[in-house]
């Protein structure tokens, strides 16, 4: 019961409109930066941090997050239709994304390619969260 009220604390503080402003705008400045060729998400966050300086420390970790998620957007974008990865995550869906561009048209591979994109990031999150206890249990460096 006590996770489940940290939870919807969690979400009150999140979604309040003047961070669900900033998640929209971090996530549309990261596609558009994540759209260059050779600019991953550690170099849009690199090049957009002294954004978050004048922010409120919630209001930049939620700027912070949508600009790394939209970067990753961003370089899928430049991967399935230019066949250009603009990071190392995207190799892949360089190979099979410009292929389905060329096969199916531009719009039926970018809706394919987002799915998957979500798809993988999600699978990263939800894999750190659930083996997080784990690791810890084996790690000496932990205290137990």
């Amino acid at each position: 019961m006590e996770a489940l009220n940290g939870l919807l604390t969690g979400f009150g503080v999140i979604l309040t409109p003047a961070n669900l402003y900033l998640c929209f705008l971090g996530s549309l400045i990261g596609t558009l930066v994540g759209v260059l060729p050779g600019v991953g998400p550690l170099a849009a966050l690199a090049l957009l941090l002294p954004v978050t300086f004048t922010l409120s420390p919630i209001g930049g970790m939620v700027m912070l997050a949508s600009i790394f998620y939209g970067a990753m957007y961003g370089g899928s974008t430049t991967s399935i239709l230019l066949n250009i990865p603009g990071e190392a995550a995207s190799v892949v869906t360089c190979i099979d994304g410009h292929q389905m561009a060329r096969q199916q048209g531009r719009s039926g591979a970018r809706h394919r390619g987002d799915w998957f994109v979500y798809r993988r990031h999600a699978w990263r999150r939800h894999h750190d969260v659930l083996c997080a206890g784990h690791r810890r249990s084996r790690d000496p460096i932990w205290p137990p």
